[in-house]
């Protein structure tokens, strides 16, 4: 009988000690249904978070318990939207804008400064540190594809053209100085690449061949190198995808994933993981991505960021912690992204597609044209808005042929389709 005590006390307070994901509250929360579009630490409890649309840097030493805002947009005098953060140590870091800049700070992020590289990047989407002083840093989700490069702590930068392998990049993540991986999309669909030499040459390792949509989010899994994974987020009705190699990208498998437009992803185990994206919280897997369960917390995610097997943190509508202290506060009620206000002029359409956009701020959006199937057809419009304003566009489609069709549009802070008819 005492054994039997023994083993049910044993498993009992096991149970009670798992991990879990709870939202950390002592932050300055989101409203209007935006997101941090990102959160990186340096150990279980150094880390910082970026909001996007409201521009701004959180600071925690203790684990999230406590944050101490050090920068808002209106201290560097403009607009902005914080892309993603990174720090090499606890006093270099960097903070990437779709805004046309970007910035370094060498005071753990109390002071931050305006780089200069030339040409100067429209955005960077993705950043990465490797050894004691190499960052890269890769952008945008739009057009040009371009990677950043510094091998002194960031005085000195290489601006890399990367229009020759794709049309768009979001990821980035190095094993070395030299061995590394890049993530977006190209004109044959979601694209991931791979350089041995530093970024000087590249070759593709995997391709979705379905035109528009994105490799999203990387993670390399930091026990086995071989085993990388991967989000592709696609336009509806085509689902998004968990991509996953255990060769270092010589063969993949793919699994459907819980949402079209997926983005994040963390794995903590070559099995147990983590997806998630602008319209859903954690969907987590048990069995390698066969199936998914909605455990029903967070929303609009966009990182996951693994430290180890009991231990991680996400950004979305709040930041998150996978822990095992009880945090208590595990109600959070959180809403959707907020979706465009798009207005049609006429819907069936004969001859020319006519709508309005209402903008809230800068913004950057790509309007695409899709066929019912998800498929992509052209892209109708790049465009940089640069304060609030209620925007018109037009576009001629006598050619197309009768038939319904998808405008997908794309801007800082989500993806969202509309279908219109063809006379």
């Amino acid at each position: 009988m005492k054994i039997l005590k023994y083993l049910f006390l044993f498993f009992f307070f096991n149970a009670l000690s798992q991990s879990t994901w709870q939202t950390l509250t002592n932050i300055t929360p989101n409203i209007n249904n935006q997101r941090f579009d990102d959160v990186f630490f340096l150990d279980e409890n150094t880390g910082w978070a970026a909001n996007g649309y409201y521009a701004n840097v959180y600071k925690t030493i203790d684990g999230g318990k406590n944050w101490t805002e050090q920068l808002s947009q209106s201290e560097l005098g403009g607009s902005y939207y914080f892309r993603n953060i990174e720090f090499l140590n606890n006093d270099i870091g960097f903070l990437g804008t779709l805004n046309g800049e970007f910035f370094k700070t060498t005071d753990g992020g109390d002071n931050w400064s305006l780089v200069t590289i030339i040409p100067n990047p429209p955005a960077i989407c993705g950043l990465d540190t490797v050894g004691t002083s190499t960052i890269y840093g890769c952008g945008a989700y739009f057009s040009p594809a371009h990677i950043i490069k510094s091998t002194d702590s960031g005085v000195t930068w290489q601006f890399i053209d990367m229009s020759a392998y794709a049309n768009a990049l979001v990821e980035i993540h190095f094993l070395t100085e030299n061995v590394g991986f890049v993530s977006g999309r190209n004109n044959s669909g979601a694209t991931i690449l791979k350089t041995i030499d530093g970024g000087n040459t590249w070759t593709e390792i995997f391709n979705s061949n379905i035109v528009g949509e994105y490799v999203w989010k990387l993670q390399i899994f930091e026990n086995n190198t071989d085993i990388i994974f991967g989000s592709i987020s696609s336009i509806s009705p085509n689902i998004g995808k968990l991509i996953k190699t255990t060769d270092g990208g010589i063969n993949w498998d793919s699994f459907s994933a819980p949402e079209t437009d997926i983005q994040a992803v963390g794995f903590i185990s070559e099995n147990h993981g983590w997806m998630g994206g602008h319209t859903t919280g954690f969907y987590e897997t048990l069995d390698g991505g066969q199936n998914w369960t909605n455990l029903n917390i967070g929303n609009n995610l966009n990182r996951i960021f693994i430290i180890n097997s009991n231990l991680a943190y996400a950004s979305g509508t709040s930041i998150y912690k996978f822990t095992d202290e009880a945090l208590g506060n595990n109600n959070t009620i959180e809403n959707s992204r907020k979706k465009l206000n798009i207005k049609f002029k006429n819907n069936p359409v004969e001859s020319t597609l006519d709508f309005s956009v209402d903008f809230l701020s800068n913004d950057n959006i790509l309007i695409e044209l899709y066929n019912s199937q998800g498929q992509y057809i052209k892209q109708l419009s790049r465009d940089i808005i640069t304060s609030p304003v209620t925007k018109k566009y037009n576009f001629h489609v006598n050619n197309l042929p009768s038939g319904s069709y998808l405008i997908n549009f794309h801007n800082n802070t989500g993806r969202e389709s509309i279908k219109f008819i063809k006379k």
